[in-house]
């Protein structure tokens, strides 16, 4: 077990097979950084393209397909003053018919940061919301792992792999599971948001760049279907596909599939407890694939599964 200092001089747009910018091993704690979606580094400066650029990919000594690759985020904050945001919501999200009502000038919000308060504040532009300032609730929007049979896919979308989930419960003290597909894993991270509502429904979070620490641990000969996690209060599925009731569908299979093969519960037991105790939430509707979240309370769990 060491800690791992990277400093990122290459981004990738897409997670794939890429040669790994570092090797690390299960037990390893990594602290590095992130741009923002549009490539902006700690000084606000754009030291890359944009599109949801990646640090990585971190290539987990003795990871191989058919194991499960575990990410503990141990700390993600911003680590500037000013983030940024779309203003508009996404056409998809509303009714057709209210779509020519919408504003038609794009513009991009700008957001002052108090990293000591754990504030941001709405600078540019003017509107009838004032300087409205809301709590710091960061989290990453977008990361996993080499998708399978050599595929490299958009930062811009999400699978069985992860991807740009934007699901706002990715925040520090989280533990998440990735299915392994390739040889090392190669873990990819980035797209740090400082706040972010469900959905994603303009397009972004307040975007931002980030200070990361991770730690990773490896599962071997454990088979995962979809990416899982869990917190202090939570265990969690996810499910990325779109129409969103495919996502949905994902993310609840994955649960079963958790609640029977991992923690001893019979079939009908499982469906009883979802069926009455299950929690969704929404992740990305922005973007070409959906992400739905299947959550349960660990204090449901029978004593001897928690």
């Amino acid at each position: 077990m060491a800690i791992r200092h990277f400093q990122p001089n290459i981004y990738y747009t897409a997670l794939g097979s890429y040669e790994p910018v570092l090797r690390i091993s299960g037990g390893d704690t990594v602290i590095t950084t992130t741009v923002d979606n549009a490539g902006r580094d700690a000084s606000d400066q754009e030291v890359t393209p944009g599109g949801n650029p990646q640090t990585g990919p971190f290539y987990v000594e003795s990871a191989e397909p058919g194991d499960t690759l575990v990410v503990r985020f141990d700390k993600l904050w911003p680590n500037r003053r000013i983030g940024r945001t779309s203003t508009i919501i996404a056409s998809n999200v509303v009714e057709p018919y209210y779509v020519p009502e919408m504003p038609q000038e794009h513009i991009t919000a700008e957001w002052e940061l108090d990293l000591e308060k754990g504030t941001a504040t709405l600078i540019k532009p003017e509107t009838d919301l004032g300087r409205l300032t809301l709590p710091l609730a960061p989290m990453l929007g977008c990361f996993g792992v080499a998708p399978p049979r050599g595929q490299i896919i958009s930062s811009g979308t999400s699978a069985a792999h992860g991807g740009n989930m934007d699901y706002k419960g990715f925040a520090a003290g989280v533990t998440v599971y990735f299915p392994v597909f390739v040889p090392g894993a190669l873990l990819f991270m980035g797209d740090g948001h400082a706040v972010q509502g469900d959905g994603e429904i303009v397009g972004t979070g307040i975007e931002i760049s980030f200070d990361v620490q991770f730690t990773v641990q490896l599962l071997k000969d454990k088979k995962i279907n979809w990416p899982r996690a869990e917190n202090d209060e939570y265990i969690l599925t996810v499910g990325n596909a779109r129409p969103l009731d495919q996502a949905l569908q994902h993310a609840t299979t994955e649960m079963i599939r958790w609640l029977q093969d991992d923690l001893g519960l019979d079939a009908r037991a499982a469906h009883i407890l979802l069926g009455q105790c299950v929690e969704y939430d929404v992740g990305n509707v922005f973007d070409p694939a959906y992400t739905m979240v299947c959550k349960l309370k660990k204090e449901l769990l029978p004593k001897r599964m928690k």
